[in-house]
């Protein structure tokens, strides 16, 4: 079957400017703008995926509709003030350009040389990138580089936060759980924790590889303040982070309870996904349901 290139009908267009699309949804109720973020940036995943012959399909469109949340408005701030987010699950790293694209972070030429030669968005976060901070894709150690930049903030008597997101298979490692004690002594409430609970990870499920279960009883041990929500639900998830108190004398982690390859049928919960790359028929199919979620997402007016 001939490659097709689905497109959202909301989508930007391709000859808008990065500054356009960053302000289009002004005004626009955060419950629209999140779900048709999400779609987007699930559709671009795909493409670029495809594109490629590359990705980390079923790990990036798990978190999906975090980033969508967290780059839809969560964020904020400008310069050497604005807000961190760190990606230590750097695997899933098409999610995150996919989000900097739609938010007119980044271009879109930019975006299509994702996995190129000479391109600074590779299969893993780099700093080479204006908008990344912290280069990870060696899993247990970005949160780590989040405590430090809490702390950093406290020391310079600044009131961003930091937000990193981590997998639930990460937690495997020692270095984590350093960083999980670290936080807490040192009572850094700017420090948010975000846990893709997918229940997924190279060698199989996570239950059955190394169980880690019950994850909020072991957080909460450690001095975390703990939440725990469905993290698919856009609304909930945005709800959830804006309710934090960054003045907490706890860190707060956000377990959130995902599907891997989430939005795309013959994806979800396979171990499988992490690593095939997609044939153009499989590119087919799974934009096609992406696009028709999508196209069931009432438009603005409509949720006004």
């Amino acid at each position: 079957m001939e490659a097709t290139s689905f497109r959202h009908p909301t989508a930007p267009h391709e000859t808008e400017t990065a500054n356009e699309r960053a302000s289009s949804h002004d005004g626009v109720p955060h419950a629209a703008r999140d779900l048709a973020l999400r779609h987007r940036i699930r559709l671009d995943i795909l493409d670029q995926s495809h594109r490629a012959g590359f990705g980390h399909i079923g790990s990036a469109l798990s978190v999906a509709d975090i980033l969508a949340v967290l780059y839809g408005g969560v964020l904020r701030g400008t310069g050497a003030d604005r807000e961190r987010f760190i990606l230590s699950k750097g695997h899933a790293v098409l999610a995150l350009y996919a989000a900097l694209y739609e938010t007119g972070r980044i271009d879109r030429e930019t975006l299509e040389t994702y996995c190129g030669d000479g391109s600074v968005l590779g299969a893993h976060p780099e700093h080479s990138l204006d908008e990344i901070d912290f280069s990870t894709g060696s899993l247990g150690q970005g949160l780590s580089y989040g405590a430090g930049s809490a702390l950093a903030a406290r020391m310079r008597g600044s009131s961003r936060r930091t937000f990193v997101l981590l997998s639930d298979a990460e937690l495997n490692e020692g270095a984590v759980w350093e960083s999980v004690m670290f936080a807490a002594h040192r009572r850094l409430g700017s420090l948010v924790a975000l846990v893709d609970v997918n229940g997924q990870q190279a060698f199989g499920h996570t239950r059955e590889v190394l169980d880690l279960e019950p994850l909020a009883a072991r957080w909460e041990a450690f001095g975390w303040s703990v939440h725990e929500v469905d993290g698919h639900d856009v609304d909930a998830l945005r709800t959830v982070l804006n309710s934090l108190d960054p003045g907490s004398a706890r860190p707060h982690v956000l377990l959130a309870r995902t599907i891997a390859g989430s939005g795309v049928s013959f994806m979800e919960d396979r171990v499988s996904w992490r690593y095939w790359p997609l044939s153009d028929e499989q590119y087919a199919t799974a934009a096609a349901e992406v696009t028709a979620a999508a196209n069931d997402v009432p438009t603005p007016t409509e949720t006004r």
